[in-house]
């Protein structure tokens, strides 16, 4: 299947689930409204609400303090989880010593820290990034961590007997090994990123999409909910499309998979 064909493929798949949805909340069958409008609003109503959230201007501002949000974390998580990983992966007697504590911190219910989070934090920005990095961070560390460990033996072996110096093969050998296990977790991390900026928006902010979806949960405003879901959802495969070019960019070296069945 080529790029146009998958991509045909992906729209149908969308055009079919929002037109289902439509049926089902606006035509009666057998007497039967099966998804009630009240609970369920309609698709028309939620594209007008993000048309008139755009056009007025009210969701730059949101949209800007999210985005900062799910980016420090998404950065600070990433770049911390990577280096840590790496280090605990070349360090076996650190690794040995943290190991009890890194599985207790990831074990936490990252919902119990938010409240905590606002408390040392404010109600600010760098909340909701505190806890955006507690659900990054793990992703991205034990991605790595596997990734430096499952280098291949061999591999260093014929490095080192040509000479290479510790700091070559972190450099040749290690990273390269570890940036496939890694970029695979960037992709996770995006989603929980942003899911890190909005729960911490909505447990307390005055801005953002995760407000301007409490908002309308207050006010049972089903179209705003589903209209924050919907913003929510094309901005994680914006970022999620970047992450895939510099993915393609930093892993030019790698085979196509494809190609080495042909």
């Amino acid at each position: 299947m080529n790029r146009v064909q998958l991509i045909g493929w992906q729209i149908l798949v969308g055009v079919t689930l929002i037109g289902l949805w439509q049926v089902l909340t606006t035509v009666p069958i057998f007497g039967v409204t099966l998804l009630p409008p009240f609970f369920f609003s309609t698709p028309e109503k939620v594209v007008e609400r993000i048309v008139k959230w755009f056009v007025e201007g009210t969701i730059w501002r949101h949209l800007a303090i999210t985005l900062t949000e799910a980016i420090l974390a998404f950065v600070i998580g990433s770049l911390g989880g990577a280096l840590v990983g790496f280090w605990f992966a070349r360090q076996q007697t650190v690794a040995a010593v943290f190991d009890p504590y890194v599985k207790m911190m990831n074990a936490l219910p990252r919902v119990v820290l938010a409240p905590i989070f606002a408390l040392w934090l404010g109600l600010g920005i760098w909340s909701k990034v505190a806890l955006g990095i507690t659900l990054v961070f793990f992703v991205v560390f034990f991605n790595v961590y596997q990734g430096v460990k499952e280098t291949s033996s061999t591999l260093v072996d014929n490095a080192r007997m040509l000479g290479m110096s510790e700091r070559q093969l972190l450099r040749h050998v290690y990273w390269p090994s570890a940036l496939s296990w890694m970029f695979s977790s960037l992709h996770t991390s995006v989603g929980f990123a942003v899911v890190g900026a909005v729960v911490g928006e909505y447990l307390g902010s005055a801005a953002g999409l995760g407000y301007l979806i409490q908002q309308a949960e207050g006010t049972f405003d089903v179209a705003g909910v589903f209209a924050g879901m919907t913003v929510l959802a094309l901005f994680v495969v914006v970022i999620d499309w970047l992450v895939t070019k510099v993915e393609q960019r930093l892993l030019v070296w790698r085979p196509n998979a494809s190609a080495e069945r042909m």
